[in-house]
């Protein structure tokens, strides 16, 4: 005879089905929403600098109009944070000297930091010259132009950072600038030799960047890496290599991150770094000592050496990083309230403070929310890093921007970091091959399997140079679609 069936233990049976279904249903619920909060946090940001732009401008005649490029220079701070800042720290995040976490909370500060204390006060308001004002002298096309440039350039970024190429967001907003300008004055009204020079720097700036990275990891590896005692090289060698560091640092800082606070010549900045160079070897060489006492003599004891002084490096990056690029988030932001503020466009004008918080604010958000996937690609998807290499690239990009402002070109600080990992990439090919002899037979694999074996991946390469080549014409054809449709919306002549 068979027990009799409780109700009660059917009814919990039933109930316990029923929140089991439950749960799973509010796991995938927040499964599918979590990509979601990104651009829900992107999308608050935008809408509250709209309203403080509202509340700043108050009533002022064109009020409005300010608030929609306070929403899109929103936007293009956030696109450029979480694409260009990502260049910055992604060395440091590849060769696990840092964490993600603890990158994007160092950038998030260093770039704030370097926007408010060290941003430049004064931008020409026409993209540094790319077009000039009085071809644009009617206030109402100028001030289209500069929106249209702006939003622009920030949507062309977006979609190369959601496709995984770090861009240069200056070329991105000269191309829009030019685009917009071409739409409102013509053909003539573009300095076409700045835009030549700007065309050269898409070859100058990896070049170079490559160059100089592939020498620095050269020194190292001739004086440290392939010695019989590293140990003992490292003694020598490490505290001169992070004195060079600090030197070349100091000058960078004085040049480019400090010029806000102070205006030096290139030869008091080289005098500056001299001065920090010599004494931070002298202190360094006690330290590396004690550093290297019971370390192995093998490379990964070496790779200890570079980490704490990379993650330095990253930090300088970002400072001087948000003290320059703020300008391209801004820079026609502030040349709107300008113009709706005086009635036309002027060859330069003052950033209003307000608007560098919402630049500084943006680059910060926009590297938290969406940085980190450029932060893989750029940091390990190109080429293996460790902590030697990654301290190549980050020395490589501050020595190319000092010589290239010695030199007056126009060079990209996201074009010389891509190029200088490249070409620490392409000089451990080379090394492997011709100077070690390894010998990688793989003459049996099919074509494709041995493009991916190789030390620097080709596919990543190829999209990056199509965007960084792309960036100029796509960002000009889109800003003039723009212009003609804002135009024309406001009903502008």
């Amino acid at each position: 005879m068979s027990a009799p069936v409780d109700p009660n233990a059917k009814g919990i049976k039933t109930l316990d089905k029923d929140l089991g279904r439950i749960t799973l249903l509010e796991q995938a619920a927040s499964f599918t929403s979590r990509p979601l909060v990104g651009p829900g946090v992107a999308l608050i940001f935008i809408i509250i600098a709209g309203l403080a732009a509202a509340t700043i401008m108050g009533a002022t005649p064109g009020a409005w109009v300010v608030v929609i490029a306070a929403t899109v220079g929103a936007y293009m701070a956030l696109n450029i944070g979480a694409n260009d800042v990502a260049n910055n720290m992604a060395p440091a995040v590849g060769a696990n000297a840092i964490t993600l976490g603890g990158a994007l909370i160092i950038a998030a500060i260093f770039e704030t930091a370097g926007a408010l204390l060290a941003g430049g006060d004064v931008v020409g308001t026409v993209s540094r010259g790319i077009v000039a004002p009085e071809s644009v002298s009617d206030p109402q096309v100028f001030i289209w132009a500069m929106m249209a440039a702006l939003l622009a350039g920030a949507l062309w970024i977006n979609l190369a950072t959601w496709v995984g190429a770090p861009v240069s967001t200056t070329h991105s907003i000269v191309g829009g600038v030019m685009g917009a300008g071409i739409a409102a004055a013509g053909f003539a009204a573009v300095n076409w030799p700045v835009m030549a020079k700007i065309a050269a720097s898409w070859v100058i700036s990896p070049l170079l960047g490559g160059i100089m990275a592939a020498a620095f990891l050269a020194v190292i590896n001739n004086r440290i890496i392939y010695r019989e005692d590293k140990m003992a090289a490292s003694r020598t060698w490490v505290p001169i290599l992070i004195g060079v560091m600090g030197g070349v640092f100091a000058t960078y800082m004085a040049m480019k991150g400090l010029k806000k606070i102070v205006s030096l010549d290139m030869s008091q900045a080289l005098l500056i770094g001299v001065v920090v160079a010599i004494p931070l070897t002298l202190i360094m060489r006690p330290i590396i000592r004690r550093q290297s006492r019971g370390l192995e003599n093998r490379t990964k004891s070496v790779k200890v050496l570079f980490s704490i002084p990379l993650v330095f490096s990253a930090a300088l990056l970002s400072f001087a990083h948000g003290a320059n690029d703020v300008a391209n988030a801004v820079g026609p932001l502030a040349a709107i309230v300008h113009a709706v503020a005086e009635g036309g466009a002027s060859d330069s004008v003052e950033i209003p403070y307000w608007v560098m918080i919402v630049g500084a604010i943006g680059l910060s958000v926009g590297l938290m929310l969406f940085g980190p996937k450029l932060i893989k690609v750029v940091g390990s998807e190109i080429t293996r890093l460790n902590a030697m290499r990654a301290w190549c690239v980050a020395l490589s990009a501050a020595v190319v921007v000092i010589i290239a402002s010695w030199l007056g070109l126009p060079v990209s600080s996201t074009h010389i970091a891509i190029g200088s990992i490249f070409g620490v990439g392409f000089y451990r090919e080379w090394y492997h091959e011709k100077i070690l002899k390894v010998n990688r037979d793989m003459s049996s694999l099919p074509v494709e399997e041995r493009t991916r074996r190789k030390v620097v991946r080709r596919s990543h390469m190829l999209t990056i140079m199509t965007a960084w080549v792309v960036t100029v014409p796509a960002t000009a054809v889109l800003s003039a679609a723009l212009f003609f449709a804002a135009t024309l919306l406001a009903g502008v002549q």
